[in-house]
């Protein structure tokens, strides 16, 4: 069956870095864009960043532009998104997802990443 596990959350001081990193199996995730979501304390899902099959053609919210890099690595299966000068407003669970469509129809179970002082 279809498994997503993200990990390489944290608490992190605003201006810090952390890699976020999704490891897929039960599916053939070279073919499908993958995306990372995240869910801020009491709002709603907030789509991040996608990456289309073979790394390329990647898009990103206007709020992490220029901060937040997504990349995938086929051979391992795995989808990233290293996260640079990291603002309080960057606090939520992220998820990767597998796009289907143009929605989602695999979610991992969230790493919770902390920006605060």
């Amino acid at each position: 069956q279809v498994q997503l596990v993200e990990s390489g959350g944290g608490l992190v001081q605003p201006g810090g870095s952390l890699r976020l990193s999704c490891a897929a199996s039960g599916f053939t995730f070279s073919v499908y864009t993958m995306t990372w979501v995240r869910q801020a304390p009491g709002k709603g899902l907030e789509w991040v960043s996608a990456i289309k099959t073979g790394g390329g053609g990647t898009s990103y919210a206007d709020s992490v532009k220029g901060r937040f890099t997504i990349s995938r690595d086929n051979a391992k299966n795995t989808l990233y998104l290293q996260m640079n000068s990291l603002k309080p407003d960057d606090t939520a669970v992220y998820y990767c997802a597998k796009a289907s469509g143009s929605s989602f129809d695999y979610w991992g179970q969230g790493t919770q990443v902390t920006v605060s002082s």
